[in-house]
């Protein structure tokens, strides 16, 4: 099965081209270039949009417009090509790639996206002394997580990057897209503004 997998949930868009299991091409930059991404990974491997068998695609939590950015064009895609997609939680692919280590989501306005999923403030995380963080928001709050006694890996390591080979891994249940759910958590800020 030819997957294309991608997630533009967090301030890095990962793609990737997975057929049976094996990684054909993957790619990581901003969300905005996502669909040149795309190509580029299918031109890379000598494939056509025609040869896809599914869609995965990252559902967040995290950046509550590059969700939507990511499910819009997964829809488009999975319509135009006739073929279904999968959600993923972004939560998921980060702890796929990192056994054992807790994702922990930029959710802007001081707080983090956890498992549950949920959002918090850094310093309301529980967790065993040692754990290691892992993620945009691991990051970002690093200061306050080591505190807390907690372990980041340096900036740099690639645990923090929901890579989309693993959204293409944890795909099981393909069928229409337009019935994937996003996993918002809370209301976006443009509600908060109105109300």
């Amino acid at each position: 099965m030819l997957i294309l997998a991608f997630d533009t949930a967090t301030e890095v868009a990962t793609s990737a081209l997975v057929y049976d299991g094996e990684v054909l091409g993957e790619r990581s930059s901003a969300p905005k270039t996502l669909l040149a991404d795309l190509d580029a990974l299918l031109r890379q491997a000598s494939a056509h949009a025609g040869d896809l068998d599914a869609i995965a695609v990252g559902t967040g939590p995290g950046s509550f417009t590059g969700t939507r950015i990511g499910l819009a064009i997964a829809r488009g895609l999975a319509l135009a090509l006739d073929v279904p997609a999968a959600g993923v939680s972004t939560l998921d692919a980060l702890a796929a790639g990192s056994p054992g280590a807790v994702p922990v989501v930029d959710a802007k306005r001081g707080e983090v996206f956890v498992h549950g999923p949920r959002a918090l403030r850094p310093g309301e995380l529980e967790l065993p002394a040692g754990a290691v963080c892992i993620g945009d928001g691991a990051r970002k709050h690093r200061a306050v997580l080591e505190e807390r006694g907690f372990k980041v890996p340096p900036d740099a390591d690639e645990r923090h990057v929901p890579r989309a080979r693993f959204h293409a891994a944890l795909a099981v249940e393909f069928g229409p897209a337009d019935e994937i759910v996003p996993i918002y958590v809370r209301a976006p800020d443009a509600d908060r503004v109105l109300s």
